[in-house]
């Protein structure tokens, strides 16, 4: 097993040139991706945010996470990340998905799984120079072609299979509990196989829901309410981890948050409306607590002989911008105080 790659996905996205300030910042601190959640309403144009930051930086990978097959037709999709490849000399990562903030704020609904399938498929073959047919009076062909890895982020199983069948790699967001890991890579091994493709050509990556707190109350109902926000759109994971919901119905319960359990702007207050749940839970869909915790629980996904290329400990709730707190940001505790633990150990359980 190989170390993984470590990505962020949340930066000082108040203007172009901050963007690209703050993703030097995380080169500089050791991280490997920069990605940009591709949403409209909400902050700058993804495309003109990576390209700024592939100005101010030599090394760091570049990419959205997620992109959506909805609000951006796969042809436009396919020639901006290209672009951001040129940009970058090679660092451009594109990171698709069925649509989640960025189609919800414009009124729109997520993709089906077999748009994101046969718009990952489109999008692919653009990138390696092939002329599509797109109902156009001829094929479609980008003039600037460029060999972008395109990953699926997913967590439901027909996703994940779509996934495995025609995308370079996933990002599962499944949690952290073993069974529903395994499960993940299991449905993207069958695709692959379906497709008549080697399962191992699939590299993997794992998305985990991290709530980096000093204190254990705090950081205990922020998995808690991770976890609830899992059982609003996957149930079923819970019950591949062995869980149950022994609680009010979670419909009466989605009343009381918003947007979601996953994205409630005080994430303890949410925590406390589902604290019925064992802590197992948030262990189950959540890294929590202090860096050592964290690093540790990171450390246990990666011991079940699943090998992630990539890892985004995707901070709940969002970091504050640079300035705004005493101490070192989220961007520095878990670049000094987690990645190098989990490498470490990861490299020593390899020797």
């Amino acid at each position: 097993m190989n170390a993984p790659a470590f990505g962020l996905n949340r930066f000082d996205f108040s203007t172009p040139d901050a963007f690209a300030t703050d993703v030097a910042r995380a080169e500089s601190l050791g991280w490997d991706y920069a990605f940009v959640p591709d949403s409209q309403l909400r902050r700058h144009d993804t495309y003109v945010l990576l390209a700024f930051a592939a100005r101010e930086t030599s090394t760091i990978h570049l990419g959205p996470l997620l992109a959506n097959p909805v609000t951006r037709h796969p042809t436009v999709t396919a020639g901006s990340i290209a672009t951001v490849d040129a940009v970058s000399e090679g660092r451009a990562i594109l990171g698709l998905g069925i649509g989640d903030t960025a189609v919800r704020l414009a009124g729109l609904k997520p993709a089906r799984v077999a748009t994101l399938e046969d718009s990952t498929r489109t999008i692919r073959s653009l990138l390696h120079g092939d002329a599509v047919e797109v109902g156009a009076d001829r094929p479609a062909q980008l003039p600037h072609p460029r060999s972008v890895p395109v990953w699926i982020a997913a967590a439901g199983p027909r996703s994940l299979r779509a996934a495995g069948r025609v995308a370079d790699g996933v990002f599962i967001r499944a949690g952290l509990h073993p069974a529903n890991l395994h499960a993940a890579v299991d449905q993207i091994r069958a695709g692959a196989d379906e497709a008549g493709r080697d399962p191992a050509s699939v590299r993997l990556g794992l998305v985990v829901h991290t709530a980096l707190q000093d204190d254990p109350e705090r950081a205990l109902l922020m998995g808690k309410s991770i976890a609830a926000g899992f059982y609003e759109y996957s149930p079923h994971l819970f019950n591949l981890a062995g869980l149950t919901w022994d609680g009010p119905d979670i419909h009466e319960l989605q009343a009381r948050v918003h947007p979601d359990f996953h994205h409630h702007p005080d994430l303890v207050e949410s925590g406390c409306i589902v604290d019925f749940l064992p802590d197992a839970a948030a262990s189950a869909f959540s890294a929590h607590g202090t860096p050592t915790e964290v690093a540790a629980q990171l450390v246990e996904a990666c011991s079940h002989g699943i090998d992630f290329d990539i890892i985004v400990p995707h901070p709940i709730p969002n970091p504050p911008p640079p300035g705004a707190q005493d101490g070192p940001s989220y961007m520095e505790r878990v670049a000094h105080e987690v990645i190098p633990v989990v490498r470490d150990a990861l490299g020593t359980q390899n020797n």
